[in-house]
């Protein structure tokens, strides 16, 4: 019967496999796809139930279409088969070229396993291929289309509708369809793998765009500078972007900022700093460049942009406005080095700066200023007051309570000087303003060294001789005033007065110095002058140009007074102390005032 009919069976089955296998290709979904498989089983090759089981991640199967029977649906769909349960079928079976069959004379050890199943027993086959309730046929699915790939799914069929085991053409049928059955599936899989790093890559994009819009509105309104510039290649360091904040901090259009670099804007004290900066993480404080010619003081902060495929692309930089806090540090640094009242420097910076001249080189080893030089010149002290006799003046020297104070005050911020009457002198010098030594210098040489306490290129200080006769060697003069008849004033007139005439005492010293000379206040009356590089008959000479410019008379609310000045000059030589300096110099001016009250009264 069969081989009579064979070729219709043929012909039926080919007609049925197309337009099954046709269907595979209209499916839009994974799912649409796997009830697709199992409803061309029933539709085209003639069996009346087929299950689609496919391999889940874990490797395990599920039963994931069923098609020929609601109730198996609602039975099967779902259910899960271990791994190792298939695959003790699929090795048990007998082999109908990749399908699988085991008949229901073996098939009773499979009853108890976890593998979802319908079977039902039934009577014994009435001739030998007579398909028994609990025969099991199995098609198995690989990814390469055949046996040697990766398992995909299986599809088991049951009660073929001729109550016949498969034959060849049936079984060649079956194994064709599988075959096409894998591949619709993995390119079902392969579609919706797609769909889904498609929608995945549109919700990157748009938390890519989110993510720059809120960068963007970060950068362009945020309250201090903000700027990105390049990283590499021949732009290297130019600025690619700025925004309006750190634009209306250097008064420039963000067109003109991006023809400079940070390297062109920044104050040329402060280049180095900038250099030493490292990209990632690296933080400076300096002055970069105005339109206008000022500089302001900036604190820069530095990121690196970088792209996941060609490295690092920019350099992010936060730069905040830190001028005022500059202002107030740099009022903080000159009211605890200069007096408040004259704005001249203080006591501790006076000390500071001696001491910056001088090294630990023993004394004797070359002459220094253990001596001073002859007193010189004592004014005639007096404080002449139009209508005042000579008993009021003569009270003494004495000194205003505001001028007691020597910590407070300040100069202008950013004016180059510490206040309206400093100098640059001592503390000022350092190791870098050191001069160069030349190629014959030998370390033993005065002059310079790097012994005895003394920094690289320090040049000793040396003290002229001490027999009075001016050889002509230059030295560091220190010279000790004392005003004279300033306490007679103060006492009279009041504070005010004697402030006033001290701030004026002041600026006239500083006026009759040098460019790099000091003038300080020691505190009350007294005042130090350091002059480097005089000879003896020079500092002598510098004191009579004092002396002289303090005794002009001085108004006060429209009364003029006068005060006198004795001056002391010591010399600073390597080897002594500041304390000794200073002692040296205020001893030598009270030995010329003892001596100028002995002539008076000689002279009486």
């Amino acid at each position: 019967m069969e081989t009579e009919s064979e070729p219709y069976v043929r012909l039926a089955t080919l007609r049925g496999l197309h337009q099954v296998v046709a269907d595979l290709n209209t499916a839009r979904s994974l799912a649409d796809t796997l009830q697709t498989v199992a409803d061309g089983i029933v539709t085209g090759l003639g069996y009346e139930l087929s299950a689609v089981n496919l391999v889940r991640p874990d490797g395990d199967l599920v039963v994931a279409a069923v098609a020929g029977s609601a109730g198996a649906e609602a039975l099967l769909a779902g259910r899960v088969g271990s791994r190792v349960s298939w695959e003790r079928r699929l090795a048990m079976a007998d082999q109908w070229g990749s399908l699988r069959f085991i008949p229901y004379t073996e098939g009773w050890v499979l009853d108890n396993d976890d593998v979802p199943q319908w079977h039902t027993a039934g009577p014994a086959p009435r001739f030998p291929d007579e398909w028994h309730p609990m025969d099991r046929l199995f098609a198995p699915m690989y990814t390469a289309g055949a046996a040697g790939g990766e398992l995909l799914g299986v599809i088991s069929v049951d009660k073929p509708r001729n109550g016949r085991r498969p034959g060849a053409w049936g079984r060649e049928a079956l194994q064709m369809y599988a075959f096409q059955a894998a591949i619709a599936i993995s390119n079902a899989r392969l579609r919706a793998n797609m769909q889904r790093a498609l929608v995945r890559l549109e919700r990157e994009q748009q938390a890519l765009r989110a993510s720059e819009e809120s960068f963007r509105q970060a950068f362009e309104y945020a309250p201090s500078g903000m700027a990105i510039a390049e990283m590499g290649g021949d732009q290297h360091g130019r600025l690619h972007r700025t925004n309006d904040a750190l634009c209306r901090l250097l008064g420039r259009s963000a067109s003109q900022m991006r023809r400079y670099s940070f390297s062109d804007l920044v104050h040329p004290e402060d280049i180095g700093t900038l250099l030493r900066t490292s990209a990632e993480g690296g933080r400076a404080e300096l002055r970069l460049a105005r339109r206008d010619g000022t500089y302001v003081w900036v604190s820069l902060r530095n990121s690196v942009v970088a792209d996941a495929a060609d490295g690092p692309r920019f350099l992010l930089t936060h730069v905040e406005d830190i001028e005022e806090r500059k202002r107030h540090e740099l009022q903080l640094a000159h009211r605890a080095s200069h007096d408040s009242l004259t704005g001249l420097p203080n006591s501790a910076e006076l000390r500071a700066r001696l001491s910056s001249r001088l090294c630990n080189r023993t004394p004797g080893s070359e002459p220094h200023a253990a001596a001073v030089a002859a007193p010189y010149g004592c004014l005639d002290g007096f404080a002449e007051v139009e209508g005042v006799d000579g008993a009021a003046a003569a009270a003494g020297a004495g000194v205003g309570a505001a001028g007691m104070a020597g910590m407070a005050g300040g100069g202008a911020y950013g004016s180059g000087q510490a206040g309206p009457y400093a100098h640059g002198f001592g503390s000022e010098l350092g190791p870098e303003h050191a001069p160069d030594c030349g190629p014959d210098y030998a370390p033993d040489e005065i002059g310079c060294g790097e012994h005895d306490g003394a920094y690289p290129g320090h040049v000793h200080a040396i003290a002229p001789p001490e027999d009075g006769e001016d050889d002509g060697t230059k030295g560091l003069a220190v010279l000790f005033c004392d005003l004279d008849g300033f306490k007679a004033i103060n006492d009279r007139f009041g504070h005010h007065t004697g402030d006033a005439v001290l701030i004026e005492v002041a600026r006239r010293l500083s006026n009759g110095v040098r460019e790099g000379d000091t003038v300080a206040r020691l505190g009350g009356d007294e005042f130090v002058v350091l002059a480097d590089g005089l000879a003896q008959a020079d500092a002598e000479d510098l004191a009579v140009r004092l002396r002289s410019a303090i005794v002009p008379p001085i108004r006060v609310d429209g009364r003029a007074v006068r005060v006198g000045a004795s001056f002391g000059i010591g010399w600073a030589g390597c080897g002594m102390s500041a304390d000794e300096v200073l002692h040296s110099a205020d001893q030598r001016m009270y030995v010329e005032k003892r001596s100028r009250a002995k002539a008076g009264r000689r002279a009486g």
